[in-house]
């Protein structure tokens, strides 16, 4: 039962009393007041109330039934409004030391918050200056440079591949690819080893490729006579091929350059076949075109020649004769 109930049941059972309360009859004797201070507090066997003297006297007319100041809480000031109605009608004393004790508490409370708010804030620290360091990230970088580069211009060397052509008497005639550093040998055994009646004397076999090469293994010459080198290596980078240092057998004179030469006339398959830029398809068709037109009477008619271009003949001119 709230508070408020509970005064409003007391109001209920004060405005009983006030109607049930009527007039003392005239005949019934009142007990006097020495009576009334020896049983004070005691109530009458036959009347449901209090004797007048055990009442305080009342300013009001007889018969009134007052409510208690404490009870009349039906008013609420403003005060009171926002307040919840079981704690309107406490009654708080903290008394002298509880008020001290309360405003103690809080100037702890807000110092230790000062306190904290203080240490929390951002302190400046120096700090001590950087060396300058620009000209040694200068010399740091050069050197790796250096390295990178040298190590760039040797990769090549080590790991490239050339393509050498070889053609002539050997097994397997054409493009062989094979690593870099490889020697003439090594090419002749790429294209399978060399036929019967091959030359080897004219050729350098230690001598180290270059990408582009061509390395011709010829037939050996005649028994009698001027011995014929028909075996030439020759080079990328020789612009006249038939001269030059690359040239097995060439001597420089004139009569042993002109000797060196393949007669068109007279030579067979294999001497065709071991020219330089001729494979065995085009010494077949220089074979068919002299049988069909004869003699060849000057080198420019290898132009007419099915496979034979003019930087292919280019190529034969200092190589053939007629």
């Amino acid at each position: 039962m709230s508070r408020h109930e509970e005064h409003e049941r007391v109001r209920q059972r004060l405005g009983g009393l006030a109607v049930s309360e009527r007039p003392w009859p005239s005949g019934v004797p009142r007990r006097g007041p020495g009576v009334a201070a020896a049983t004070a507090g005691a109530r009458t066997g036959d009347r449901d109330h209090w004797d007048d003297e055990e009442l305080a006297p009342s300013s009001g007319p007889p018969g009134e039934v007052r409510t208690p100041g404490w009870l009349d809480d039906g008013r609420t000031d403003r005060r009171n409004r926002f307040v919840p109605e079981r704690f309107r009608q406490a009654r708080l004393d903290t008394g002298l030391k509880g008020s001290l004790a309360l405003g103690l508490v809080g100037l702890v409370a807000v110092l230790v918050t000062g306190v904290m708010v203080m240490r929390d804030q951002p302190m400046a620290q120096s700090v001590p200056p950087v060396p300058s360091v620009r000209a040694d990230s200068t010399t740091v970088r050069a050197e790796p440079a250096v390295e990178v580069a040298a190590v760039a211009s040797m990769a090549p060397s080590a790991s490239a591949e050339v393509v050498v052509s070889v053609v002539g008497l050997v097994e397997r005639v054409g493009l062989h690819r094979l690593p870099g550093g490889s020697r003439v040998a090594d090419a002749i055994e790429m294209a399978g080893g060399i036929r019967e009646g091959a030359d080897l004397a004219g050729l350098n076999l230690a001598q180290r490729l270059s990408d582009g090469d061509q390395v011709v293994v010829g037939a050996t010459g005649p028994n009698s006579g001027p011995p014929v080198l028909g075996s030439v290596m020759i080079s990328a980078t020789d612009r006249a091929p038939g001269t030059g240092p690359n040239v097995a057998g060439s001597t420089g004179t004139p009569s042993s350059t002109g000797t060196s030469r393949v007669d068109l006339n007279t030579a067979n398959e294999a001497e065709l076949d071991a020219l330089p830029g001729v494979g065995p398809v085009t010494a077949k068709a220089i074979l068919a075109w002299r049988a069909t037109n004869g003699r060849f009477t000057d080198v420019a008619q290898l132009g007419d020649v099915d496979g034979i271009g003019p930087a292919r003949l280019a190529r034969l001119r200092d190589l053939v004769r007629t």
